[in-house]
């Protein structure tokens, strides 16, 4: 069974042919322009939404879908996230990125002693860099900027964050 991944949302109709007004994932314009298709939750299952034309307009994209030529046809799916399969975001991620549900619940270790501090609770983004939540062993909830100087290695296969444990970070 397919994993899928929202990548967008339909905000609006733009014009009266049925283009859609559709936000991105932050920084993900290229991929979201690279895509044939996009999926749409409907019931129990994912419909698939053909893609004809797709074209940046300043902080969003204007998407064609095929057979909705109307604002009528549009209206429906106002308001729905749109997702890709996971396989097609793997084959997408650059060296050092990950997806959000593989870094929650993967061990957070020091990488001077290899002690175990906690675990990742959750990933946000303060505008200027990634953030990891982490529940300490102390149960401390603390933030820490996912920055290849502060978290030099992420293994996925073993579950296993190592991070630069400086003085005040877990506090």
């Amino acid at each position: 069974m397919n994993k899928y991944v929202s990548v967008g949302k339909i905000l609006n109709f733009h014009g009266i042919k049925g283009e859609a007004k559709v936000g991105f994932s932050k920084n993900r314009q290229d991929f979201f322009m690279s895509l044939n298709c996009v999926y749409i939750k409907e019931n129990e299952g994912y419909k698939k939404l053909e893609i004809s034309t797709c074209r940046p307009n300043k902080n969003f994209l204007l998407v064609k879908f095929k057979g909705i030529d109307s604002i009528n046809d549009l209206l429906p799916y106002k308001g729905m996230l749109l997702f890709t399969d996971e396989e097609t975001i793997r084959e997408n991620l650059e060296e050092d990125e990950f997806l959000i549900d593989e870094l929650v619940g993967m061990g957070v270790y020091d990488s001077e002693n290899d002690e175990n501090l906690g675990f990742v609770i959750g990933v946000s983004n303060n505008g200027a860099t990634d953030l990891l939540t982490v529940k300490t062993n102390t149960k401390h909830i603390c933030l820490i900027p996912f920055v290849k100087a502060i978290v030099p290695d992420v293994d996925i296969s073993n579950k296993k964050i190592t991070i630069n444990n400086i003085e005040g970070l877990l506090e």
